[in-house]
């Protein structure tokens, strides 16, 4: 027996080791509604406040710096003030952005590709510009388990639109996987003869996790059996994934994103954008200090200038995602954008004092009624949380939903 589980522990790392092991369940999202497709862009250093929040509320309110570099798009988005999760403060918290007040729990991007992540290719991808952290992650499985980020264009490019030979390498490995899968299964069924009540319900979690990569499996040979998606986009010679290289690899990234939504190879995208010691160079003025030390202005108006120069630079690459999704069409013949929520938002309120308050939050697309700032009031006992806001996004996606971590009402988005 000894011999047996060695065996049973080594398949089974094996086979936990293979890409794509997202959790897998059938789809009880309604097809008839407004957003088919949700992408999560999360800020590592957030945005200053004062240059990201109008400072009137409704229709008629002046675009900030930062807003300003979108603000032909006012009418496909909303941008929100004052909401939270009510959560601790600190970099480590900064996860709390997509999982609530509890960081590590069942993210928002997460609980939609459950629903809707075998209709596609690809459940969900995970991207990063500007270096893979260390600490902050942004998505997280119902267990809890944090997902990798991709920082290569070049391997996200790979896995979009994979040649003959790569296809015919990932079926191979797919047919190896269920061979694998299927001695786990043998063997656990053999090793729960002699493990304790504790050990075996244990145990039925895990190869219910198994068993969900098995249909993960299945529902991958079944994309690669339609052949290559024709695209029509060159990548650069070279992969920008050094820190300095941020804004290089974020356009990329959101040219890729636009084209992963468009030939339907995914419909559910994170895009994470680290904030490091980078010091950036930006139409030929070189910023006083690295980024994140920027970040920790202290109020010196000459670092906040800085800062929100590169922020705006964020925005710039954003405001060209939001124009690809209006040009790019869904196979309806509608923009992509009329279809896809694109959240973009942070975990880090006021990076300078490490405060997860009033975190600058703006959704675009997904059928809304835009062109409104919502301001909150977050000393009010009543406020609305940031929760209530992703409530809402679950349901105009179909999923019935009326609680989401320590949320349980809507914010409406008119």
């Amino acid at each position: 027996m000894i011999h047996s589980r060695n065996h049973f522990l080594k398949i089974s790392a094996m086979g936990f080791s293979l890409p794509m092991l997202e959790t897998f369940s059938d789809s009880t999202i309604n097809n008839s509604s407004p957003a088919k497709r949700l992408v999560c862009i999360g800020s590592n250093l957030g945005f200053h406040r004062e240059a990201f929040f109008p400072k009137e509320a409704g229709r008629n309110y002046k675009a900030p710096t930062t807003l300003s570099h979108v603000d032909h798009h006012r009418k496909d988005f909303t941008v929100f003030s004052g909401l939270d999760h009510r959560a601790g403060n600190g970099h480590g918290q900064w996860d709390n952005f997509l999982c609530g007040n509890i960081k590590g729990t069942h993210s928002l991007d997460q609980m939609v590709a459950d629903e809707i992540g075998h209709l596609t290719k690809v459940p969900s991808i995970q991207l990063c510009s500007g270096g893979i952290p260390g600490i902050q992650k942004v998505s997280y499985t119902k267990r809890g388990i944090p997902l990798p980020m991709t920082d290569r264009p070049s391997v996200l490019y790979r896995k979009m639109f994979a040649s003959k030979e790569e296809r015919k390498r990932t079926n191979y490995l797919i047919n190896s996987g269920k061979s694998s899968i299927d001695v786990v299964l043998k063997d656990a069924k053999a090793l729960s003869k002699t493990i304790s009540h504790h050990d075996k319900a244990k145990l039925s979690e895990y190869l219910s996790s198994v068993r969900e990569v098995e249909k993960r499996m299945i529902n991958q040979q079944k994309f690669l059996s339609k052949g290559p998606t024709k695209i029509n986009y060159k990548l650069p010679g070279y992969d920008p994934i050094a820190p300095s290289l941020m804004l290089e690899s974020e356009k990329i990234m959101y040219d890729l994103m636009a084209l992963a939504l468009q030939t339907d190879t995914t419909r559910v995208m994170t895009l994470f954008l680290a904030g490091l010691g980078q010091v950036f160079t930006i139409d030929g003025y070189t910023l006083k200090a690295g980024y994140h030390a920027l970040s920790h202005h202290g109020n010196d108006p000459d670092m906040i200038t800085d800062l929100v120069k590169v922020e705006s630079e964020h925005m710039k690459c954003f405001d060209n995602f939001l124009t690809d999704l209006k040009t790019k069409k869904d196979s309806q013949g509608e923009p992509l954008l009329n279809s896809t929520i694109v959240l973009l938002g942070t975990g880090m309120g006021n990076a300078s004092v490490h405060d997860n308050s009033n975190l600058p939050t703006l959704v675009a697309g997904g059928g809304f009624k835009h062109g409104s700032h919502i301001k909150t009031n977050k000393d009010d006992r009543n406020a609305h949380l940031l929760g209530d806001l992703y409530i809402t996004l679950l349901n105009q996606m179909g999923l019935e939903r009326t609680s989401f971590a320590n949320a349980r009402r809507r914010l409406e988005i008119v």
